[in-house]
């Protein structure tokens, strides 16, 4: 006890001084570290955390010394650093840190030649023709760079980055081509896609049923949407009928953006707030029946909207296209900074960093969580240093621009850790309804059974949930031994009143003093860390690798008659809408990141795997866990099975994707890495 008390001390340092690559010490800071005023005003960016304005979860400290220029404000090094500190024990293996960066260098380098091509062959900044777009991905491996290009390319990139990316100038010119338009070039402007998409694609955690018509803002604002822009796409029913029988959904990204709009729409980017109401047809797919469009009007507390409805033909089909692009951007930039950014690399950060500090290696809690913190500290570190920061990739991309982390830190204030624990989701979205079958470990039932990402989630929620508790009872006889376990005591209270400070007067933390306290926040952190995180990114390029399909910013409203941009729309609908669209450069920086982030490593540990370098030393142990690991395998097979199942149509779609994130894939012990659209590793890592 004295040496893990003494191991404990020395880990949690003395909070202070600049770490080193050498230390292992674990320690807390705002993010205070995503400007960098010393370049100048416009790469001020405020503190997040610490503030009721900007509550954030806590990052692992760097002690880096203040800016010059703002003394709250992290000084940064002069050029992206990839060596920014994080614990030794926290940091790639040799052979990830090599892949990670061959794989950096591939995404850099098919950007950097796409923008030579851009600069040597274009006048316009925008693409001139979907053709254009499609040209950028082939399946074609023997393009390579060479000639004029080569020596474009090397103009444009320092020597010493030069040196290090010859070796990969027999790289394809192109992309590879995204599952979205593999089989089906087509199917990202069909309706009833773009409905598939919210229940089984890269953020289906958003949609849920509509409980009150018209839809309401918490101001009691009312929406614009009336009976008579729905009604005749009911089926035959009525409206009261379809609300009666929850047929009726809401894609909400209204409340939030609202108040950011003024200030994101004063450059060169055009963003409405969205409401898109969907209809569950008698074959569970969701129909799309309307989108409302808001904007800030001229007085406080005012909207101007717009509705619009499905049409197949003439102008109004255009809009309709016009309005689904919008939604797409707005579901985008949440899925990236909130479902994604957020709710997973963000608030996991500061449980890492808690059980390091708290619980010693000798603690089976501790044994317990280990492997689903594997690389997290050191992701998280790499997106500050390039991703989030400002003047980050997340920056140049998305319409969010300088704002795109104080949007994060506003949607902050409405996160829940009991609400993460995906049955308490689907209930709070009104997507599931409470099962009081003692027979069904996760308390709800769906309202449909055609739903990917809730059937396949609450299959490996209860998996998760069964190992935790078994893993559990081995240790913790009764309720009193969970209370009298002073160093989970320690780890709980450093999780709510530090790590996740700004939320520590919240009334639903988990009192933990019992054993299904503590069941609970296990199984939620883990299911958190492995499962939602590998819904959310692993299908990143097989959906956003086609920008059409989710576009990151539009850079023109939808024209109102009347106008000059409604005669220009008139002129060439194919061409307002591609100018509607984000830049070359933009776009293609999309595709190149979407490509990176959605690669698994060579050296991936899947949920339901554990390195044998960490194996505890218990028979009962390792009987749990095998029996963990053929459930997992058991998941497996009935997700092919739903797959093939033809009733089962959101399981494919049009673009013929079959539903595969939340696939385990156990058996791959020797993992292929790449781009493969399934895999549950079990920490947050890429």
């Amino acid at each position: 006890m004295k040496l893990r008390n003494k191991e404990l001390i020395s880990l949690r340092g003395d909070g202070g001084g600049e770490r080193k690559e050498w230390d292992r010490i674990y320690d807390y800071d705002y993010y205070n570290d995503l400007g960098n005023p010393d370049k100048g005003p416009e790469h001020e960016r405020p503190v997040l955390g610490g503030s009721e304005l900007h509550p954030y979860p806590r990052r692992g400290r760097t002690g880096r010394p203040p800016s010059n220029a703002d003394p709250l404000t992290e000084s940064r090094p002069h050029t992206t650093n990839l060596d920014i500190y994080v614990p030794l024990d926290e940091r790639f293996s040799p052979k990830k840190q090599s892949e990670f960066t061959s794989n950096s260098i591939q995404a850099a380098l098919w950007f950097l030649i796409h923008e030579v091509k851009f600069v040597m062959q274009k006048d316009s900044n925008h693409f001139e023709s979907f053709d254009e777009i499609h040209d950028m991905f082939s399946d074609n491996q023997n393009q390579v760079i060479g000639g004029s290009l080569e020596e474009k390319l090397k103009a444009m990139v320092p020597n010493e980055l030069f040196k290090d990316i010859t070796h990969a100038i027999k790289t394809p010119l192109k992309f590879p081509v995204p599952q979205m338009i593999a089989e089906n070039e087509f199917a990202w402007k069909d309706d009833e896609e773009f409905g598939r998409q919210m229940l089984a694609g890269i953020n289906p955690a958003r949609i849920r049923s509509l409980e009150v018509f018209p839809p309401q803002s918490k101001n009691g604002m009312v929406s614009s949407i009336e009976p008579s822009h729905i009604e005749h796409n009911l089926e035959g029913m009525t409206l009261a009928q379809a609300m009666n029988n929850w047929r009726i959904f809401i894609l909400d990204h209204h409340d939030y953006l609202i108040p950011f709009l003024r200030k994101i729409n004063t450059k060169d980017v055009r963003t409405y707030a969205s409401r898109t109401l969907l209809f569950l047809k008698s074959d569970a797919t969701l129909k799309p029946i309307a989108i409302e469009l808001s904007f800030p009007g001229s007085a406080e507390g005012q909207e101007i909207s717009w509705v619009f409805t499905p049409a197949r033909q003439g102008e109004a089909a255009a809009l309709w296209h016009y309005a689904k692009a919008h939604v797409a951007v707005n579901d985008t930039v949440y899925h990236q900074l909130v479902s994604h950014w957020l709710h997973t690399h963000a608030v996991v950060e500061p449980f890492i960093i808690a059980t390091r500090r708290q619980l010693s290696g000798m603690h089976p809690i501790h044994w317990l969580l280990d492997p689903h913190f594997k690389d997290t500290m050191h992701v998280n570190a790499l997106a500050r240093s390039m991703l989030i920061n400002s003047g980050g990739i997340l920056e140049k991309t998305l319409f969010s621009a300088e704002l795109s982390m104080e949007l994060s830190a506003e949607l902050y204030k409405e996160w829940r850790f009991d609400e993460q624990a995906l049955p308490a989701d689907l209930l709070k979205r009104g997507m599931a309804i409470e099962d009081p079958d003692p027979d069904n470990p996760t308390g709800v039932q769906l309202l449909f059974q055609d739903y990917p990402y809730g059937s396949d989630g609450l299959e490996i929620w209860s998996a998760i949930q069964a190992w935790v508790t078994d893993f559990c009872m081995l240790f913790y006889t009764d309720d009193e031994s969970v209370r009298s376990d002073e160093e989970i005591q320690a780890w709980w209270s450093e999780i709510q009143n530090v790590g996740h400070g700004d939320k520590s007067s919240e009334t639903w933390w988990y009192h933990m003093t019992s054993r299904e306290d503590l069941i609970k926040a296990l199984t939620t952190l883990i299911w958190i860390a492995s499962a939602l995180h590998a819904s959310v990114n692993f299908g990143q390029y097989a959906y956003a690798g086609y920008p059409l399909n989710r576009p990151t910013l539009c850079q023109r409203f939808i024209p109102k008659e009347g106008t000059f941009e409604y005669a220009e729309f008139l002129k060439d609908p194919d061409k307002y809408y591609l100018n509607m669209l984000p830049e070359r450069v933009e776009m293609t920086l999309g595709i190149a990141l979407a490509e990176a982030v959605s690669r698994h490593t060579s050296d991936e540990v899947y949920l339901g795997q554990r390195p044998s370098s960490l194996w505890i030393n218990n028979e009962e142990v390792s009987h749990k866990f095998e029996k963990f690991n053929q459930e997992l395998r058991n998941i497996e097979k009935r997700i092919e099975e739903k797959n093939t199942n033809p009733e089962l149509n959101n399981r494919r779609g049009r673009a013929e994707i079959p539903y595969m994130l939340l696939y385990p894939d156990t058996s791959n012990v020797e993992s292929r890495g790449g781009i493969t659209g399934k895999g549950i590793p079990n920490s947050i890592s890429i």
